[in-house]
């Protein structure tokens, strides 16, 4: 009987909450009427947009109570109202998910104030069922109607709130539209990396090195010595202009990738990190030609967010040890990267970990980062392929 009680109360707070909702609905509705008459008066169409988002969160708080109860999550699709005036009049008007809020709150006004009836089944059920259930030891039959109610408000809200092909569409394309926006930017900033190194690094050590090949000719002749030297410093530049080209390579696509798959990139990375680095591989195998293999730039990503995680649990984090973790799943790939070091890292501070950002987003992954003060830091990227 007690767990009977437990399960009719949980299911009442719900449908008052639900009840409590809709009577406040039914107060909005004042103001969208006022809104309304305002803005066909185009005095107040300032209001239309405010009024919308209005609606969003009082759609949000129902979303909230609903999976309180069932555990499901209903997701929202909405575009974001922003911009000018004129703009935001428009996705308030146009936006697929308006149409169906103000639908769910219509439909509310009646269905919402089921949690009227729990007051006569209380009445009714606690001298029942505690006959039934606490005497002759039968099922209850009152008290759990309480919870087919809230089953009913919670599967036409769900029915009523769940975002439609439409919204869905739309929020994907908004998505869509900003990785692209962001994987043009990383590429900019990339080519404009490779430059920089190219010309500050590569070039002018191969303009110094045509300058005393061309001295050591002329001085070849009069005084052989000197242009030997010349000759050897020429070589020494020759072979400092070799490693530079090697680090512009390997910031395009470390060739240790191509030779030692993803996994012995990763252990070779923390080999020279300077960290006591333990890392752990399910699922993929050291070298280029064992098991299948990710497609490159799932790879490359997967590295360079590996190395920045690394290189930033150096520096910044204090800690001498981290975690490296690799996990071949059915979707894609798997990465996390942990130390234990004091945390307290900004995620909208410096470029590394925005540039990260970037290369997950433009594979269409995901990346999440905790770190609250007192560490550990984690960082856990998501990178879909096709195995």
């Amino acid at each position: 009987m007690r767990e009977t009680v437990r399960q009719a109360a949980r299911a009442t707070a719900g449908l008052v909450m639900s009840a409590a909702l809709a009577f406040g609905t039914i107060i909005f509705i004042t103001v969208l009427l006022i809104t309304a008459t305002l803005t066909l008066a185009v005095v107040g169409a300032g209001l239309l947009p405010e009024t919308v988002l209005l609606i969003r969160r009082i759609a949000g708080a129902k979303r909230n109570l609903v999976t309180q109860w069932t555990g499901k999550v209903i997701p929202e699709a909405y575009q974001p109202i922003e911009g000018p005036l004129r703009q935001r009049l428009r996705t308030a008007v146009r936006g697929p998910g308006t149409l169906g809020d103000f639908r769910w709150m219509i439909c509310h006004y009646v269905y919402g104030f089921l949690g009227l009836l729990t007051a006569p089944l209380w009445l009714l059920g606690l001298p029942v069922d505690g006959v039934r259930q606490g005497l002759l030891g039968r099922s209850p039959l009152v008290l759990p109607l309480i919870g087919r109610l809230a089953d009913l408000d919670a599967a036409w809200s769900t029915a009523l709130l769940k975002p439609s092909p439409e919204a869905l569409l739309a929020v994907r394309i908004e998505e869509l539209t900003q990785t692209r926006a962001g994987a043009i930017a990383a590429h900019g900033a990339e080519l404009r990396r490779i430059e920089r190194d190219l010309h500050d690094g590569t070039q002018a050590r191969l303009v110094s090195l045509s300058m005393r090949i061309g001295i050591a000719k002329r001085a070849y002749e009069r005084d052989p010595e000197s242009a030997l030297k010349l000759l050897e410093d020429a070589q020494s530049q020759a072979e400092e202009a070799l490693t530079e080209l090697r680090h512009v390579v390997r910031g395009i696509h470390p060739p240790i990738l191509t030779d030692r798959g993803l996994a012995g990139a990763v252990r070779a990375l923390a080999a020279s990190s300077g960290l006591d680095v333990t890392v752990v591989v399910d699922g993929l195998e050291d070298g280029a030609q064992s098991g299948s293999r990710a497609p490159a730039a799932v790879e490359a990503a997967a590295y360079f967010v590996v190395a920045e995680s690394l290189t930033n649990a150096a520096k910044h984090s204090g800690s001498e040890r981290a975690e490296v973790r690799l996990v071949r799943n059915r979707g894609g790939l798997s990465v996390r990267v942990a130390d234990e070091g004091q945390g307290g890292a900004d995620e909208g501070g410096g470029s590394g970990l925005l540039g990260m950002q970037r290369r997950v987003a433009a594979l269409d992954g995901t990346l999440l980062m905790t770190s609250p003060v007192g560490g550990p830091t984690v960082i856990e990227v998501e990178l879909p392929c096709v195995w």
